[in-house]
């Protein structure tokens, strides 16, 4: 694991260098930066497998050194670690590009357990394989990250395009908003929060409003599907 680099950008000291030290104690190469600006530069001066940020930031705030990260390197992992609880600043997180967002206060498992899942979602061989995936006339690049149905290019946010990627995969097939919530937003399924819902609704908006035929479906008490018409 030493070649396991994390960038954490957080500016509280005593958070930062208690965050490093247990990440160094799980073998994990740390570079701290206590200012969004700051984390940005060495975001480009070094070669990065993670990023954990802070929102509330001097110079730059999490959610536009997330977009900018995530405009440079789409694939690198980004958890946001925040006091910032409202739905509304978490649909803003995962907006700008973050793969997982956490709360806190948390315990210190719970963002080793994410890094965890998150590297291996990165780094897994038996993941489906291939650039296209397709359900009836609807096409995902991955390589591209462009979508497009009926030749319709169609125009995702990073955490839209996540979701309806692990629909495709799992075409036909029911998947519970738990597997989701999962296999997405790699959080403990939380009865209290719609956020999955809302990312559906807004996936809907694009893929089928403007469209005859409608790919996803709810089924009720069960989850959702994506099914090949």
């Amino acid at each position: 694991m030493d070649d396991i680099r994390i960038l954490l950008v957080e500016d509280e000291t005593r958070i930062a260098d208690t965050l490093r030290l247990g990440l160094k104690e799980n073998g994990y190469d740390v570079e701290v930066a206590y200012d969004g600006k700051i984390g940005y530069r060495l975001f480009q001066n070094g070669q990065f497998n993670l990023v954990v940020l802070d929102i509330n930031l001097p110079g730059m705030n999490g959610f536009e050194l997330c977009k900018t990260i995530r405009h440079e390197n789409a694939n690198i992992p980004i958890i946001m670690l925040t006091a910032l609880s409202a739905l509304e600043d978490k649909i803003e997180g995962y907006d700008a590009g973050a793969d997982d967002y956490i709360i806190k206060p948390f315990e210190f498992r719970e963002l080793l357990m994410k890094i965890r899942v998150l590297l291996r979602r990165t780094a897994d061989p038996n993941l489906p394989v291939g650039n296209l995936l397709k359900a009836g006339d609807l096409q995902m690049n991955l390589d591209t990250k462009e979508v497009k149905r009926n030749n319709t290019v169609i125009n995702l946010t990073v955490k839209e395009f996540q979701l309806l990627e692990y629909l495709m995969r799992n075409k036909n097939r029911v998947v519970s908003r738990a597997d989701i919530a999962i296999n997405v937003w790699d959080i403990d399924f939380d009865t209290n929060t719609n956020i999955i819902d809302v990312y559906i609704n807004y996936v809907r908006n694009k893929m089928d409003k403007p469209f005859s035929e409608k790919l996803i479906y709810t089924q009720v008490g069960m989850g959702y599907m994506l099914k090949e018409n």
